[in-house]
């Protein structure tokens, strides 16, 4: 440990945070690390105590709910008694949001509200608000749960994200120096290609991190290119990976180029952070005493295997409440206990995005992490992409290695087809490269069938 993450953390945080900006993220953290070494049992009761009075709120003071609710025949937020009535009411879509976008708006809560704007992965972005406290809370769950893996405040920590790789400049230079204070170096992964990978490999060792954070995508990019040309960096402790599923064959590749362990997590723009992986990494670890997250419908009802939709609703929100908030993503429940002692449940996996699944013609998903599965029998291939934009056909990009041979379309056509039907058709090209999303994703299956 260096000198200065003790300091930072016990002292000019502190300073900072709860002094300076005058903000209750610490006095947050504290409760939320107390609540996560209760009983399940527990856990669940305080859940419940938050989601009633969030009910009762809703049904005063949100007219969207209070109309909704009560063309479902209900009298008053008293007719909602438990987890179960709450499971019965209506999901919340995107679409519901942008249609009823002031009706949603507690108007006690307006004149204090911040408001953020999704990337739309769609082309439909979306807006939202959110209180002070509700953003306050979220930074502390965050800072909770990297803190499982071991990712510690003022660790000397390096993001692979959304910032600049050159030297900041007026009006930059302030960020720089926030960012210096905090005890971190941003690089920005959408600038990242393969003639800059040396660059980037250069900076990261140069910086010598003790943690790397990271979109999924690029870290897996910058690995592959590691292992191919035979580079080695400076092992961190540890590596952090954010905004999409990490599916175990990119986490083994990540862990062989950089040396060390690959944390998933798991968060949506919303809410922030959802859910983490602990020191046992044996599922991810739901913040259930800030959020609410249900498992929906499965996305293919004829499969008990299959993934559910995931439903989330913000427990502190109280000016723009998200209730029951469908945000397209899938997963899968864990059970029994885990070996940390924590009480808080777990998602065994995060399985990618609704949007994701591909269809067959006889009406089945095909969730976008079984095609990653068949991939993996497919030598000669630097990255691919599965788009279906009809229910008979799948268009596959494809960017080809040095050892790239014909022969491997037909292993994939035959893969492919186990998978989807023998009467799909499987159109290859090749491309240079497959590029991320605005938000920094990539989408190794993508649907586009209404």
């Amino acid at each position: 440990m260096s000198l200065y993450e003790p300091v930072f953390r016990h002292v000019l945080f502190p300073a900072y945070e709860s002094g300076l900006r005058r903000r209750n993220t610490l006095r947050y953290l504290h409760e939320y690390e107390h609540n996560q070494w209760l009983p399940h049992d527990e856990i669940d009761a305080l859940q419940w105590r938050k989601l009633k009075q969030l009910v009762e709120h809703c049904w005063n003071e949100v007219p969207y709910y209070r109309q909704r609710w009560k063309q479902l025949g209900l009298a008053d937020a008293g007719d909602i008694r438990g987890p179960a009535d709450y499971a019965r009411l209506p999901v919340l879509t995107k679409q519901d949001i942008r249609d009823n976008f002031e009706q949603l708006i507690a108007p006690s809560y307006r004149a204090g509200l911040l408001y953020k704007t999704t990337g739309g992965s769609t082309g439909e972005p979306l807006r939202f608000g959110y209180t002070r406290e509700s953003y306050e809370r979220r930074i502390a769950t965050m800072f909770r749960g990297y803190g499982w893996a071991g990712a510690r405040l003022g660790q000397r920590t390096l993001y692979l994200w959304g910032a600049s790789l050159t030297p900041a400049r007026l009006p930059g230079l302030k960020d720089s120096l926030y960012h210096a204070a905090f005890n971190r170096r941003m690089l920005n992964a959408f600038q990242m290609s393969e003639g800059r990978m040396a660059e980037y490999a250069d900076a990261i060792d140069a910086y010598k991190p003790d943690v790397i954070v990271s979109y999924v995508a690029p870290i897996l990019k910058m690995a592959e290119w590691m292992l191919a040309n035979g580079r080695r960096l400076k092992a961190p402790q540890r590596i952090m990976t954010a905004a999409e599923a990490l599916h175990e064959p990119q986490r083994r590749i990540i862990e062989q180029a950089f040396g060390c362990p690959a944390y998933n997590t798991y968060g949506c723009r919303e809410v922030m952070l959802i859910a983490a992986e602990c020191e046992h990494r044996n599922g991810l670890h739901l913040n259930a005493d800030h959020l609410k997250v249900e498992l929906g419908a499965r996305i293919d009802p004829s499969s008990d295997a299959a993934p559910s939709e995931l439903l989330i609703t913000d427990l502190h929100n109280y000016g723009m409440p998200l209730l029951r908030y469908a945000n397209g993503d899938l997963g899968t429940a864990a059970s029994g206990a885990c070996a940390c002692g924590r009480g808080l449940p777990r998602l065994a996996s995060v399985d990618g995005r609704k949007l994701d699944a591909l269809r067959t013609v006889d009406g089945h998903f095909i969730p976008g992490e079984f095609i990653v599965y068949i991939f993996l029998a497919a030598s000669g291939i630097k990255r691919y992409q599965v788009v279906q934009r009809r229910l008979d056909a799948l268009d596959i990009t494809l960017v080809r290695d040095a050892d790239f041979d014909e022969s491997v379309l037909d292993l994939l056509r035959g893969e492919l087809r186990k998978a989807v039907g023998t009467s799909i058709d499987c159109n290859f090209v090749y491309a240079d490269d497959i590029p991320l999303t605005p938000t920094g994703k990539f989408r190794v299956t993508i649907s586009e069938l209404a």
